[in-house]
Protein backbone atom coordinates (compact mmCIF):
# COMPACT_ATOMS: atom_id res chain seq x y z
CA UNK A 1 0.00 0.00 0.00
CA UNK A 2 1.94 3.49 -1.20
CA UNK A 3 2.03 6.03 1.42
CA UNK A 4 0.16 8.81 1.36
CA UNK A 5 1.85 11.59 0.53
CA UNK A 6 2.03 15.20 1.47
CA UNK A 7 0.08 16.37 -1.59
CA UNK A 8 -2.70 13.49 -1.04
CA UNK A 9 -2.64 14.07 2.72
CA UNK A 10 -3.70 18.32 1.76
CA UNK A 11 -6.28 17.20 -0.97
CA UNK A 12 -7.85 14.70 2.25
CA UNK A 13 -7.73 17.69 4.05
CA UNK A 14 -9.49 20.07 1.66
CA UNK A 15 -12.13 18.13 0.60
CA UNK A 16 -13.00 17.97 4.43
CA UNK A 17 -11.97 14.15 5.03
CA UNK A 18 -10.03 12.39 7.58
CA UNK A 19 -8.74 7.95 7.07
CA UNK A 20 -11.35 5.04 8.46
CA UNK A 21 -9.91 1.92 8.49
CA UNK A 22 -12.62 -0.73 8.46
CA UNK A 23 -12.00 -4.13 9.68
CA UNK A 24 -14.09 -6.97 8.26
CA UNK A 25 -15.27 -9.86 10.37
CA UNK A 26 -17.63 -9.27 13.18
CA UNK A 27 -17.36 -5.69 12.62
CA UNK A 28 -19.15 -4.97 9.34
CA UNK A 29 -20.18 -8.70 9.04
CA UNK A 30 -20.25 -12.54 9.75
CA UNK A 31 -18.85 -15.25 8.05
CA UNK A 32 -19.40 -19.37 8.53
CA UNK A 33 -17.87 -22.14 6.67
CA UNK A 34 -21.27 -24.20 4.99
CA UNK A 35 -20.40 -26.99 7.13
CA UNK A 36 -20.12 -24.84 10.57
CA UNK A 37 -24.13 -23.98 9.82
CA UNK A 38 -25.70 -25.23 12.75
CA UNK A 39 -28.71 -27.46 12.67
CA UNK A 40 -31.23 -24.85 13.58
CA UNK A 41 -29.89 -22.74 11.11
CA UNK A 42 -30.71 -25.44 8.77
CA UNK A 43 -34.31 -25.47 9.56
CA UNK A 44 -34.75 -21.75 9.58
CA UNK A 45 -33.48 -22.15 5.75
CA UNK A 46 -30.51 -19.63 6.06
CA UNK A 47 -28.31 -21.18 3.11
CA UNK A 48 -31.56 -21.07 0.49
CA UNK A 49 -32.15 -17.28 1.77
CA UNK A 50 -28.34 -16.71 0.79
CA UNK A 51 -28.58 -18.05 -2.40
CA UNK A 52 -31.64 -15.81 -3.61
CA UNK A 53 -31.58 -12.82 -6.36
CA UNK A 54 -32.91 -10.75 -4.17
CA UNK A 55 -30.46 -7.06 -4.58
CA UNK A 56 -31.56 -6.07 -0.89
CA UNK A 57 -30.66 -9.51 0.50
CA UNK A 58 -27.93 -9.04 3.34
CA UNK A 59 -27.07 -12.94 3.23
CA UNK A 60 -24.41 -14.27 0.87
CA UNK A 61 -22.67 -17.48 -0.14
CA UNK A 62 -19.38 -16.86 -1.59
CA UNK A 63 -19.51 -19.99 -3.88
CA UNK A 64 -15.54 -20.57 -4.22
CA UNK A 65 -14.72 -20.43 -0.73
CA UNK A 66 -17.65 -22.36 0.92
CA UNK A 67 -18.84 -20.17 2.82
CA UNK A 68 -21.90 -17.75 3.79
CA UNK A 69 -21.64 -14.13 4.85
CA UNK A 70 -23.94 -12.35 6.58
CA UNK A 71 -23.86 -8.40 6.53
CA UNK A 72 -24.50 -6.14 9.57
CA UNK A 73 -27.36 -4.34 9.72
CA UNK A 74 -27.07 -0.59 8.23
CA UNK A 75 -23.61 -1.58 6.46
CA UNK A 76 -24.52 -0.51 3.10
CA UNK A 77 -25.91 3.00 4.47
CA UNK A 78 -23.03 3.62 6.83
CA UNK A 79 -20.48 3.02 3.88
CA UNK A 80 -22.53 5.45 1.88
CA UNK A 81 -22.39 8.27 4.75
CA UNK A 82 -19.18 7.85 6.23
CA UNK A 83 -18.13 8.36 2.44
CA UNK A 84 -18.68 11.77 3.06
CA UNK A 85 -16.36 12.34 5.43
CA UNK A 86 -13.54 9.63 5.19
CA UNK A 87 -11.56 7.82 2.82
CA UNK A 88 -12.11 4.35 3.64
CA UNK A 89 -9.59 1.04 3.72
CA UNK A 90 -10.62 -2.44 4.35
CA UNK A 91 -8.23 -4.06 6.69
CA UNK A 92 -8.61 -7.59 7.93
CA UNK A 93 -6.28 -10.35 9.17
CA UNK A 94 -7.92 -12.73 6.39
CA UNK A 95 -6.83 -13.80 3.29
CA UNK A 96 -7.19 -11.30 -0.17
CA UNK A 97 -9.22 -13.13 -2.19
CA UNK A 98 -11.47 -13.22 0.49
CA UNK A 99 -11.36 -9.67 1.24
CA UNK A 100 -11.68 -8.65 -2.40
CA UNK A 101 -14.86 -11.07 -2.08
CA UNK A 102 -16.11 -9.32 0.76
CA UNK A 103 -15.54 -5.70 -0.74
CA UNK A 104 -17.34 -6.66 -3.63
CA UNK A 105 -20.67 -7.63 -1.10
CA UNK A 106 -19.86 -4.74 0.17
CA UNK A 107 -19.15 -1.99 -2.78
CA UNK A 108 -20.37 -3.60 -5.59
CA UNK A 109 -20.13 -0.65 -7.86
CA UNK A 110 -16.34 -0.08 -6.47
CA UNK A 111 -17.10 3.53 -5.37
CA UNK A 112 -15.85 3.59 -2.06
CA UNK A 113 -12.78 1.28 -1.52
CA UNK A 114 -11.05 0.67 -5.22
CA UNK A 115 -7.52 -1.20 -4.54
CA UNK A 116 -7.89 0.18 -0.55
CA UNK A 117 -8.15 -3.74 0.73
CA UNK A 118 -5.43 -4.31 2.76
CA UNK A 119 -5.19 -8.25 3.82
CA UNK A 120 -2.70 -10.58 6.09
CA UNK A 121 -0.44 -10.97 3.28
CA UNK A 122 0.46 -6.99 3.80
CA UNK A 123 0.89 -6.79 7.49
CA UNK A 124 4.37 -6.00 8.51
CA UNK A 125 4.33 -8.09 12.10
CA UNK A 126 2.61 -11.22 12.78
CA UNK A 127 -1.17 -11.17 14.58
CA UNK A 128 -0.74 -7.63 14.24
CA UNK A 129 -2.57 -4.46 12.48
CA UNK A 130 -0.86 -1.65 11.86
CA UNK A 131 -1.20 2.40 10.14
CA UNK A 132 2.47 1.39 8.81
CA UNK A 133 0.92 0.02 5.80
CA UNK A 134 -1.23 3.40 5.29
CA UNK A 135 1.76 5.36 6.48
CA UNK A 136 1.25 9.01 6.33
CA UNK A 137 -2.28 8.42 7.94
CA UNK A 138 -1.65 8.31 11.67
CA UNK A 139 -3.01 11.69 12.54
CA UNK A 140 -6.25 11.32 10.38
CA UNK A 141 -6.79 8.19 10.92
CA UNK A 142 -10.27 6.35 12.61
CA UNK A 143 -9.97 2.66 13.11
CA UNK A 144 -12.74 0.51 13.73
CA UNK A 145 -12.18 -2.87 14.95
CA UNK A 146 -13.52 -5.72 17.24
CA UNK A 147 -10.45 -6.85 18.33
CA UNK A 148 -8.28 -4.57 20.28
CA UNK A 149 -4.62 -6.52 21.18
CA UNK A 150 -3.65 -6.39 17.24
CA UNK A 151 -3.81 -2.30 17.15
CA UNK A 152 -0.97 -2.12 20.19
CA UNK A 153 0.52 0.63 18.40
CA UNK A 154 -2.43 2.57 17.24
CA UNK A 155 -4.71 2.15 20.26
CA UNK A 156 -5.40 5.82 20.20
CA UNK A 157 -6.96 5.89 16.65
CA UNK A 158 -9.16 2.98 17.52
CA UNK A 159 -12.63 2.39 18.57
CA UNK A 160 -14.02 -0.99 19.59
CA UNK A 161 -16.84 -2.15 18.01
CA UNK A 162 -18.76 -5.30 20.01
CA UNK A 163 -18.98 -8.27 17.93
CA UNK A 164 -21.59 -8.82 15.69
CA UNK A 165 -22.27 -12.81 16.62
CA UNK A 166 -25.14 -13.84 13.46
CA UNK A 167 -24.12 -17.54 13.25
CA UNK A 168 -24.13 -20.30 15.46
CA UNK A 169 -19.87 -21.11 14.98
CA UNK A 170 -18.72 -17.75 15.46
CA UNK A 171 -20.35 -17.75 19.38
CA UNK A 172 -20.48 -21.39 20.10
CA UNK A 173 -19.51 -20.40 24.18
CA UNK A 174 -21.95 -17.09 24.40
CA UNK A 175 -25.16 -18.64 23.80
CA UNK A 176 -27.57 -18.78 20.84
CA UNK A 177 -26.44 -16.97 17.79
CA UNK A 178 -28.85 -14.28 16.38
CA UNK A 179 -29.79 -16.68 13.23
CA UNK A 180 -30.95 -19.13 16.16
CA UNK A 181 -32.97 -16.35 18.17
CA UNK A 182 -34.23 -15.24 14.52
CA UNK A 183 -33.38 -12.15 15.60
CA UNK A 184 -30.61 -9.54 14.42
CA UNK A 185 -29.42 -5.86 15.39
CA UNK A 186 -32.06 -3.01 14.59
CA UNK A 187 -31.34 -0.53 12.07
CA UNK A 188 -32.00 2.37 13.31
CA UNK A 189 -29.63 2.31 16.71
CA UNK A 190 -27.60 -0.74 16.00
CA UNK A 191 -23.68 -0.95 16.30
CA UNK A 192 -23.63 0.62 12.94
CA UNK A 193 -25.97 3.59 13.69
CA UNK A 194 -24.36 4.28 17.01
CA UNK A 195 -20.66 4.36 15.26
CA UNK A 196 -21.47 6.89 12.29
CA UNK A 197 -23.04 9.50 14.71
CA UNK A 198 -20.05 8.98 16.88
CA UNK A 199 -17.72 9.61 13.38
CA UNK A 200 -19.98 12.66 12.54
CA UNK A 201 -19.28 14.56 15.92
CA UNK A 202 -15.09 13.71 15.64
CA UNK A 203 -15.38 14.69 11.82
CA UNK A 204 -17.32 18.48 12.85
CA UNK A 205 -14.74 18.54 16.16
CA UNK A 206 -11.64 17.86 13.67
CA UNK A 207 -12.69 20.44 11.05
CA UNK A 208 -14.69 23.10 12.65
CA UNK A 209 -13.90 23.15 16.09
CA UNK A 210 -10.31 23.35 16.03
CA UNK A 211 -10.02 27.27 15.34
CA UNK A 212 -7.07 28.75 15.16
CA UNK A 213 -4.96 25.84 14.39
CA UNK A 214 -3.93 24.70 10.96
CA UNK A 215 -5.70 21.60 9.30
CA UNK A 216 -2.01 20.15 8.84
CA UNK A 217 -0.90 20.25 12.47
CA UNK A 218 -3.99 18.96 13.54
CA UNK A 219 -4.59 15.13 14.69
CA UNK A 220 -7.68 12.92 15.33
CA UNK A 221 -6.14 11.16 18.61
CA UNK A 222 -6.85 13.49 21.19
CA UNK A 223 -10.33 14.21 19.49
CA UNK A 224 -11.49 11.02 20.14
CA UNK A 225 -9.84 10.33 23.39
CA UNK A 226 -11.78 13.62 25.06
CA UNK A 227 -14.66 12.73 23.26
CA UNK A 228 -14.68 9.18 24.91
CA UNK A 229 -13.56 10.84 28.35
CA UNK A 230 -17.10 12.69 28.11
CA UNK A 231 -18.94 9.29 28.65
CA UNK A 232 -18.56 8.79 32.22
CA UNK A 233 -17.42 12.06 33.33
CA UNK A 234 -18.69 13.28 36.51
CA UNK A 235 -18.96 9.67 37.45
CA UNK A 236 -17.02 7.85 40.30
CA UNK A 237 -17.24 3.91 40.53
CA UNK A 238 -16.05 1.38 43.38
CA UNK A 239 -15.70 -2.20 42.24
CA UNK A 240 -17.08 -5.16 44.19
CA UNK A 241 -15.86 -8.72 43.88
CA UNK A 242 -15.71 -8.06 40.58
CA UNK A 243 -11.84 -8.84 39.91
CA UNK A 244 -9.53 -11.50 41.28
CA UNK A 245 -8.93 -11.29 44.87
CA UNK A 246 -4.89 -11.60 44.21
CA UNK A 247 -5.04 -8.94 41.28
CA UNK A 248 -4.06 -5.32 41.27
CA UNK A 249 -7.45 -3.63 40.30
CA UNK A 250 -6.01 -0.59 38.55
CA UNK A 251 -4.36 -3.25 35.82
CA UNK A 252 -7.80 -4.66 35.05
CA UNK A 253 -9.04 -4.36 32.08
CA UNK A 254 -12.70 -2.96 33.20
CA UNK A 255 -11.16 -0.52 35.55
CA UNK A 256 -8.55 0.88 32.57
CA UNK A 257 -11.79 0.76 30.11
CA UNK A 258 -13.95 2.96 32.92
CA UNK A 259 -11.03 5.42 33.61
CA UNK A 260 -11.17 6.07 29.71
CA UNK A 261 -14.20 6.61 29.43
CA UNK A 262 -13.89 9.75 32.14
CA UNK A 263 -15.28 8.07 35.61
CA UNK A 264 -12.84 7.94 38.72
CA UNK A 265 -12.19 4.60 40.18
CA UNK A 266 -11.73 3.62 44.09
CA UNK A 267 -11.05 0.94 46.03
CA UNK A 268 -13.31 2.12 48.83
CA UNK A 269 -16.29 3.40 49.26
CA UNK A 270 -17.19 7.54 50.36
CA UNK A 271 -20.13 9.62 49.97
CA UNK A 272 -18.40 10.92 46.85
CA UNK A 273 -18.89 7.48 45.25
CA UNK A 274 -21.93 7.52 42.57
CA UNK A 275 -21.96 3.84 41.33
CA UNK A 276 -20.73 0.53 42.85
CA UNK A 277 -20.34 -2.15 40.02
CA UNK A 278 -20.76 -5.90 41.59
CA UNK A 279 -21.65 -9.28 40.25
CA UNK A 280 -23.75 -10.07 43.60
CA UNK A 281 -25.90 -7.99 45.40
CA UNK A 282 -24.58 -9.23 49.21
CA UNK A 283 -21.57 -7.95 48.93
CA UNK A 284 -20.87 -5.49 51.72
CA UNK A 285 -20.19 -2.69 49.16
CA UNK A 286 -23.05 -3.37 47.34
CA UNK A 287 -25.40 -3.19 50.16
CA UNK A 288 -24.02 0.14 51.21
CA UNK A 289 -24.81 0.62 47.60
CA UNK A 290 -28.68 0.23 47.87
CA UNK A 291 -28.51 1.84 51.75
CA UNK A 292 -27.04 5.03 50.67
CA UNK A 293 -29.60 5.24 47.57
CA UNK A 294 -25.87 4.79 44.72
CA UNK A 295 -26.24 2.72 41.62
CA UNK A 296 -25.69 -0.38 41.65
CA UNK A 297 -25.14 -1.96 38.68
CA UNK A 298 -23.55 -4.94 36.67
CA UNK A 299 -20.29 -4.95 35.16
CA UNK A 300 -21.44 -4.92 31.70
CA UNK A 301 -22.94 -1.41 32.17
CA UNK A 302 -19.36 0.11 31.34
CA UNK A 303 -18.63 -2.18 27.70
CA UNK A 304 -22.47 -0.81 26.94
CA UNK A 305 -21.18 2.80 27.71
CA UNK A 306 -17.68 1.81 26.04
CA UNK A 307 -19.84 0.25 23.00
CA UNK A 308 -22.35 3.01 22.71
CA UNK A 309 -20.11 6.03 23.65
CA UNK A 310 -22.59 7.31 25.76
CA UNK A 311 -23.94 6.88 29.43
CA UNK A 312 -26.70 4.09 29.15
CA UNK A 313 -29.24 3.80 31.40
CA UNK A 314 -28.08 2.27 35.01
CA UNK A 315 -31.56 0.26 35.53
CA UNK A 316 -30.97 -1.96 32.74
CA UNK A 317 -27.95 -3.66 34.31
CA UNK A 318 -28.93 -4.72 37.16
CA UNK A 319 -26.91 -6.94 39.68
CA UNK A 320 -27.86 -10.49 40.42
CA UNK A 321 -29.52 -10.95 44.06
CA UNK A 322 -31.24 -7.57 43.91
CA UNK A 323 -35.14 -8.04 44.73
CA UNK A 324 -38.20 -5.91 44.89
CA UNK A 325 -39.55 -5.42 48.15
CA UNK A 326 -43.65 -3.92 48.75
CA UNK A 327 -42.58 -0.20 48.70
CA UNK A 328 -41.27 -1.33 44.86
CA UNK A 329 -37.63 -0.33 46.32
CA UNK A 330 -34.93 -2.33 45.32
CA UNK A 331 -33.06 -4.39 48.45
CA UNK A 332 -29.99 -6.31 48.74
CA UNK A 333 -30.81 -10.48 49.39
CA UNK A 334 -30.13 -10.79 53.14
CA UNK A 335 -26.74 -13.53 52.45
CA UNK A 336 -24.04 -11.82 52.51
CA UNK A 337 -20.55 -11.78 50.22
CA UNK A 338 -17.25 -10.84 51.24
CA UNK A 339 -16.16 -8.07 49.63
Amino acid sequence: MDRLSGSEVKNLLRERKLVLILDLDHTLINSTRLHDISAAEMDLGIQSAASKNDPDRSLFTLQGMCMLTKLRPFVRKFLEEASNMFEMYIYTMGFKAYAIEIAKLLDPGNVYFDSKVISNSDCTQQHQKGLDVVPGADSLAVVLDDTEYVWQKHKENLILMERYHYFAASCRHSGQSLSELMQDERESDGALATILDVLKRIHTIFFDLGVGTALSSRDVRPVIKRMRQEVLQGCKLVFSRVFPSDCRPQHQIMWKMAEQLGAVCCSEVDPSVTHVVAVHAGTEKARWAVKHKKFLLHPRWIEACNYRWHRQPEEDFPVPGLKEDKGKEKVAEITPVCN
